[in-house]
């Protein structure tokens, strides 16, 4: 019995110390509690005490907002901000083949994004003075093709057409600029295709003259062989000859004579003369073919959406500019509101 003792003392020990921790976390989980009911309670305190405040200064935040609104429309009018007119159009490519991997509608987008077209655009409507830049600038040239690009948006829609989108201060100017930049492609690319077109015909006409040197110079050597030796129509002559050699007639030895030393070449130079024209009919077909593609008056696009001169400005949206006026008005009021209320807090109390 007396070594058993200290056995229920130890286990005796285990047991007050498992209460004392058990103690010990239900008081900590107690005071967590209360924290955090602590800071329910003053964040719904601040709540009320923000909603008490805003009311207390509601004539004021009213009155702030709405000059705030007044003066976002105000200068949203059109006697401090230009109103923009936007025109679109939407066209597909025509007659091209693109050059390399890439799509008809990539090469259009391509071109029609070329400085080229941009420059005509520019130096047709005089954009220098309607953008207002300078031309004696430096940088003159940089800030015009940042307006361009802000005012003239080009890009390739969904379903593989060409989206073309002008704002500018006149409506007209805006419809007739987007068909204008549709214009200069087609040109352009009429262009591109006559340069191109052009080496083609000079190389067929290259041809064309080389055969007919060839044509010419072996009927020269056939002509010369018929009229020195009468050799014309070999087959033929060569039956005559054989039907007057049969006869006993002394009158066909020289005929005879000249068949044998020169229809052999008198033969060749008809398969060649056939030969060559044969050849030279496919050049001219080709060379016509290109030369009505040179002659010709094509165009390269499909216009599907043609554009017009909107009646109604897209920019500035006057209801968007007065709404965040007065949205930023009320925020700012209620956040300078509140630092006036509370500016005891932020300042330190004089000793």
């Amino acid at each position: 019995m007396p070594i058993n003792k200290p056995k229920s003392r130890t286990n005796f020990e285990r047991i007050k110390t498992t209460i004392k921790a058990i103690k010990e976390s239900l008081n900590e989980n107690d005071q967590d509690l209360e924290i955090n009911q602590l800071t329910m309670d003053n964040n719904n305190y601040n709540s009320i005490s923000l909603f008490q405040l805003i009311f207390k200064w509601k004539w004021h935040i009213i009155i702030i907002t709405l000059a705030a609104a007044i003066c976002g429309a105000i200068f949203s009018s059109s006697a401090f901000i230009t109103p923009l007119f936007k025109s679109e159009a939407i066209a597909y490519p025509a007659n091209i083949s693109p050059y390399s991997e890439e799509s008809e509608t990539e090469q259009m987008l391509q071109i029609i994004t070329s400085q080229s077209i941009a420059d005509s655009i520019i130096e047709k409507y005089d954009l220098w003075t309607d953008y207002k830049i300078d031309r004696k600038d430096p940088h003159a040239k940089t800030y015009m093709m940042l307006e361009y690009q802000d005012k003239i948006k080009i890009s390739k829609t969904p379903y593989e057409a060409i989206s073309i989108v002008v704002n500018d201060k006149d409506p007209v100017t805006a419809c007739n600029i987007a068909r204008d930049i549709i214009n200069f492609y087609d040109q352009k690319v009429n262009d591109l295709h006559h340069e191109k077109t052009a080496e083609v015909i000079v190389m067929y006409e290259r041809q064309l003259r080389e055969k007919q040197r060839n044509i010419d110079s072996l009927k020269t050597r056939l002509s010369q062989i018929g009229t020195l030796y009468g050799i014309t129509d070999v087959p033929n002559q060569s039956r005559e000859i054989t039907r007057g050699y049969l006869s006993g007639s002394n009158k066909v030895n020289d005929m005879k004579n000249n068949i044998e030393l020169y229809g052999s070449e008198v033969l060749d130079l008809h398969t060649k003369i056939a030969a060559e024209g044969n050849t030279f009919v496919a050049i001219k077909c080709d060379y016509e073919r290109e030369l009505r593609f040179y002659n010709g008056v094509m165009t390269y696009s499909n216009i599907i959406t043609e554009p017009y001169p909107a009646d109604k400005k897209t920019y500035p949206v006057r209801w968007v500019i007065v709404a965040l006026s007065g949205l930023g008005a009320l925020l700012i009021s209620i956040l300078a509101i509140f630092v006036i209320e509370n500016r005891k807090k932020f300042i330190p109390a004089e000793k």
